[in-house]
């Protein structure tokens, strides 16, 4: 597949996706690549369920979980190809000569791109509690693959963290200061905190796992 534009989730193989990715073309990007993380956190969380008998009536949790888990990572991959679009019109607006026109495309494509990366941000923050349910109650032979997918869930999350807080304050070059972007897009403000505080629930919950899933790092024999 040699047109890398023509690439997405859905449609290529790991290689081929990986290979766009590689590109100097920025479509995908990092935000593409934090959907990819996104569905791979999911991927480990519907296997891990897969993998889980339910005992003490905990049968329902479990099924709403692996359900979850399974439409995540279907929603992930498109929110991957999404944002992939959306950062080839980010690029656009910035080939455009200087003036009103440019400013606007400029203003335009950095709201959707932050909202594109919001919304990947609230999904990935979805799906945290559901990985510390499996630390406490998944089959603890794949506390490994729990961790694992911590991981990639963190990866996520700070990749839509950091891309909402970069595109936000990208509409400083069509000539906001920050104050006006707070003040005219309050939610996307706030989402930035948000998985700030997602971030740090993502480090509790796998510190008090690691031990477990890493038994032989020298700080579990001190």
């Amino acid at each position: 597949m040699a047109d890398s534009e023509a690439v997405t989730t859905q449609g290529s193989t790991v290689e081929e996706w990986t290979q766009a990715l590689a590109e100097s073309k920025g479509s995908p990007g990092g935000g593409a690549g934090t959907g990819v993380m996104l569905a791979i956190a999911a991927s480990l969380v519907s296997m891990v369920a897969g993998y889980t008998k339910p005992s003490d009536g905990r049968g329902g949790e479990l099924a709403d979980l692996h359900a979850r888990a399974r439409s995540l990572r279907e929603t992930a991959l498109r929110l991957a190809d999404d944002d992939a679009a959306a950062s080839e019109a980010f690029g656009a607006a910035f080939r455009l000569e200087p003036g009103r026109e440019r400013d606007d495309a400029i203003h335009s494509a950095s709201v959707n791109a932050a909202k594109a990366s919001a919304l990947l941000g609230e999904r990935a923050m979805d799906a945290i509690e559901d990985l510390g349910w499996l630390c406490s109650h998944g089959n603890p032979a794949l506390i490994a693959d729990v961790v694992v997918a911590f991981g990639a869930l963190r990866a996520a999350v700070a990749g839509a963290r950091t891309n909402v807080s970069f595109d936000l304050a990208t509409l400083r070059s069509a000539g906001a200061s920050l104050e006006q972007i707070r003040a005219e897009h309050p939610s996307l403000w706030a989402t930035v905190q948000q998985l700030n505080t997602a971030l740090d629930r993502i480090d509790e919950l796998t510190a008090g796992v690691d031990h477990r899933a890493a038994p032989t790092d020298t700080d579990a024999l001190e």
